[in-house]
C-alpha cells in the first residue's frame, strides 16, 4: 500500500496542548504515548490507576488491587476489590450534575427525532428496568437484544446493566436461525425485538423473524416488544409483551442498582467466524465500559460537550462501545437508525449538519459507497462543527482516506484510525491528536497496549509486515468465550507464551507510523510472496473507473495461490475489455509483474455487513463455489448471486 511521502494531518498547537491525552501524559509526567507505555509496561498498578482516575469511572467501592495476574495472564482480573456498576456513572451521576445537558439524539429512517436530557434518559431507563423486572429479570439474567438503533435500544441495554442482568446484544438483520444459535448458547430468557424497522422506508418484519427463533428456543419464556412501526404482529399470550404497556403505569420510585463487582459480567458479545459456532465473549462491568472511555478519552479526544455519532448496530461492538464510551464521559450520543444514503447521497451529512456532530465514525468502505456521488453532497452541508474523524472494521486505501479527511474534514480534521476487537472492547492501534498521520495510518498503540510486529520466530520487526500481538493485559480484554475456555485460549493465546495474537497484519514504517495490512486469513502468497488484498485494493479504486475492490488468492497448480480482484465500477463506467486490461495493469504498475491477477472480475455490489465491512471470505468461497460458512452477518445476499455470475465455469 503506498503512503504520502510527507505527513497529511499534523496537529495545531491548540489541538495538540489542550486534548486530553496531553494531560492524561502531564500526570503520569511523561512527553509521549511511547513514555506511558513504559510505565504501564513498568508499573501497571500506577498505569491502570490513573487510567480510571483520569476518565472519572464512578467507583461505588474504589478498588483495593488495579491488576492481578495470579491465574495466568489470559485471566488476568481487574480493580480487584471494586464495586462498580457502570450505570452509575454513565446514567445516574450525570442525571444529578448535568440533568438538563443532551445525553441522547435518535433520528429515525423517516427522519423522526427524539432527544432525551441525562435526566429524561435515566427515566427512560427507570421504565426499561421496570419492564425487564415484570419479566422476572435479575441478576446473571441473559437478556438478548436484537433490535436497530433506539432509544429504547440504548435504554433496555443499560437496564440490564443496572439489574446485573447481562445483556447480549444482537444484529438487528439477523435470522431466525442466527438468533437461535446464540440465544441457545447463552441460555437467554427474554428476547427484546420491535415490531418492525425502517430500511430505506420499507418495513422490516422483525417481530416475524423473532416468532421464527423463538420457535426453536424452548428455554425462552418471554419476549419483550417495542412499538416502532405499527407493523402487524401476533403475540403469543403469556410470553410476549408490549414495552409501552409494561411501562404506562411505571411509579416515580427508582429502582435501587444492583450492587456489582468490577468483574461481573455484564455483556456477551458474539463474534462468527469462517468455520465453528459464534465465539460468545464475556464482558464484565469494570473492563469493555472502562476500555471505551479510555480509548474514545486518549485517541478521539471525546469531552463532554461532544456529539457521537459512529454509524453501526447494537450487534457489532461499535454500537456498545458507543454508548459505553459517550455516557461514561458525559457526551451526547447520536444514534441513526437508517443507512447513510438514503433518502439521498447526503444522509449522514444532512446528519451531522442537523444534530451538530463533532465526532463522527465510520468504516472505509461506507467512504468509498459515498465518494461515488461525487462532492456535491458533502458541500450542500455545514460540517464545520466536527474536530474528530474516525474509521474502524477495515483497512484504508489512500484515495477515500484523502477524501474524507480534506471533504469531510475540511482538512482540519484528524481521521482517527481505531483497530481491535470485540475481544478487545475497542483498539489495540489508534491515531491520536499527538501525533502527525499520513493516509491510511495509525499513530501506534493505544496508551496501556503493549504492542508489537512479529516475524514467523517471535522476532520484533520494523519496515517489513508481520502479526500483530499484545504482550501484557489490560482492563477490556475478554474474560474468555462463553462456556468455552479451551477455544478462548486456542484461539489467542497458543502460538506464543504469554501474548496475544490478535490474527491482524501489521506494518511499522521509518516514522514509526503503523498500518494494517489485512486479517492474517485473508493473506495472499503467490509463488512465495505474501500479498495483503488491500494493497490490491488500494491500487484498483485509485483508478478513476473503480467506486470499490476487493481481492483473493485462489488456488494454482504452478503458484500455490494466484491473485484475483473485484471491482465495483463507478455510476456510468461500463465494462468493456479494456478497461479489465487498464485494471490489471494499474495492479501489476504497482505491486509488480509477479504478483499480476489472474483476473479482474467486475461485479455490481461486494458482500457486506451492515457497518459496511467487506466479508473476503465469503467473496473468495462464492467465486470458488465452496461452503462460504456463517453468513449470519451478511446485510446483502444479493452480492452472492452477483458473485456466482462471474464463477469460473
Amino acid at each position: 500500500m503506498s503512503t504520502a511521502a510527507s505527513s497529511t494531518w499534523t496537529p495545531t498547537r491548540e489541538q495538540a496542548e489542550g486534548s486530553r491525552l496531553r494531560a492524561f501524559l502531564r500526570s503520569l509526567g511523561v512527553e509521549d504515548v511511547a513514555g506511558a507505555n513504559l510505565v504501564a509496561r513498568a508499573e501497571p498498578e500506577r498505569f491502570w490507576a490513573a487510567v480510571a482516575d483520569d476518565i472519572g469511572i464512578d467507583w461505588q467501592r474504589r478498588f483495593d488491587v488495579a491488576m492481578d495476574t495470579s491465574e495466568g495472564l489470559p485471566w488476568t482480573r481487574f480493580w480487584v476489590g471494586g464495586e462498580l456498576n457502570f450505570t452509575a456513572g454513565a446514567v445516574d451521576r450525570w442525571a444529578m450534575r448535568t440533568p438538563d445537558h443532551d445525553a441522547l439524539v435518535w433520528e429515525g429512517d423517516d427522519g423522526e427525532v427524539r432527544r432525551l436530557t441525562y435526566r429524561e434518559l435515566r427515566d427512560e431507563v427507570a421504565r426499561a428496568v421496570a419492564a425487564l423486572q415484570r419479566l422476572g429479570v435479575g441478576r446473571g439474567e441473559a437478556v438478548g437484544l436484537c433490535m436497530p438503533m433506539l432509544v429504547e435500544t440504548v435504554a433496555l441495554f443499560l437496564a440490564c446493566a443496572h439489574l446485573g442482568a447481562i445483556v447480549v446484544p444482537l444484529f438487528s438483520g439477523y435470522g431466525a436461525g442466527a438468533i437461535a444459535t446464540r440465544l441457545r448458547d447463552c441460555d437467554a430468557k427474554v428476547l427484546c425485538v420491535t415490531d418492525g424497522f425502517l430500511r430505506r422506508g420499507s418495513v422490516v418484519p422483525a417481530k416475524q423473524v423473532a416468532d421464527e427463533a423463538a420457535a426453536q428456543l424452548p428455554g425462552l419464556r418471554h419476549m419483550l416488544v417495542v412499538h416502532r412501526c405499527d407493523a402487524p404482529v401476533v403475540m403469543q399470550p403469556g410470553r410476549d409483551h408490549f414495552y409501552d404497556e409494561l411501562t404506562s403505569s411505571v411509579s416515580e420510585t427508582y429502582v435501587p442498582r444492583e450492587v456489582t463487582s468490577a468483574d461481573d459480567t455484564f455483556m456477551i458479545i458474539y463474534t462468527s467466524g469462517t468455520t465453528g459456532r459464534p465465539k460468545g465473549t464475556v464482558h464484565v462491568h469494570g473492563g469493555f465500559p472502562v476500555k471505551a472511555a479510555q480509548d474514545m478519552a486518549h485517541c478521539f479526544d471525546v469531552l463532554a460537550e461532544d456529539r457521537l455519532l459512529w454509524f453501526t448496530d447494537i450487534g457489532w461492538m461499535m454500537g456498545p462501545w458507543a454508548i459505553c464510551g459517550a455516557l461514561t464521559i458525559g457526551a451526547t450520543l447520536v444514534v441513526y437508525e437508517g443507512v447513510p444514503d438514503h433518502p439521498g447521497p447526503d444522509r449522514l451529512w444532512s446528519l451531522v449538519e442537523r444534530h451538530r456532530v463533532s465526532v463522527l465514525g465510520v468504516a472505509p468502505t461506507v467512504v468509498r459507497a459515498l465518494m461515488r456521488h461525487g462532492d456535491e453532497p458533502v458541500s450542500a452541508h455545514d460540517l464545520s462543527s466536527l474536530r474528530v474523524l474516525g474509521s474502524s472494521g477495515e483497512p484504508w486505501n489512500p484515495e477515500p482516506w484523502l477524501w474524507f479527511q480534506e471533504r469531510v474534514g475540511g482538512g482540519r480534521c484528524p481521521v482517527i484510525n481505531y483497530s481491535g476487537g470485540t475481544e478487545i472492547s475497542g483498539g489495540i492501534v489508534a491515531g491520536n491528536l499527538l501525533t502527525p498521520l499520513k493516509p491510511c495510518s495509525f499513530a501506534g498503540p493505544v496508551p496501556g497496549m503493549d504492542a508489537d510486529v512479529w516475524d514467523e520466530h517471535g522476532r520484533s520487526v520494523r519496515g517489513q509486515v508481520g502479526e500483530l500481538v499484545v504482550r501484557a493485559p489490560w482492563p477490556g480484554m475478554t474474560h474468555g468465550f462463553w462456556r468455552d475456555r479451551e477455544r478462548y485460549l486456542e484461539t489467542y493465546w497458543s502460538r506464543w507464551p504469554d501474548t496475544w495474537v490478535h490474527g491482524d497484519w501489521v506494518e511499522v514504517d521509518g516514522d514509526g507510523l503503523w498500518y494494517i495490512r489485512g486479517r492474517s486469513d485473508d493473506t495472499i502468497k503467490v509463488a512465495g510472496k505474501r500479498l495483503g488484498p488491500a494493497e490490491v485494493e488500494s491500487a484498483l479504486v485509485a483508478h478513476p473507473a473503480v467506486a470499490e475492490a476487493a481481492a483473493v488468492g485462489v488456488p494454482d497448480a504452478l503458484k500455490g495461490e494466484a491473485l484475483v480482484a473485484f471491482a465495483v465500477l463507478k455510476p456510468g463506467v461500463e465494462d468493456d475489455s479494456e478497461l479489465r486490461a487498464a485494471l490489471v495493469r494499474r495492479i501489476t504498475d504497482d505491486l509488480g509483474k509477479a504478483l499480476a491477477p489472474r483476473a479482474v472480475e467486475i461485479v455490481s455490489e461486494l458482500p457486506k455487513t451492515r457497518n459496511a465491512k467487506v466479508l473476503r471470505r465469503v467473496v473468495r468461497a462464492v467465486y470458488l463455489g465452496s461452503d462460504p460458512g456463517d453468513l449470519t452477518s451478511l446485510e446483502n445476499r444479493s452480492a452472492i448471486e452477483a458473485l456466482e455470475r462471474v464463477r469460473p465455469g
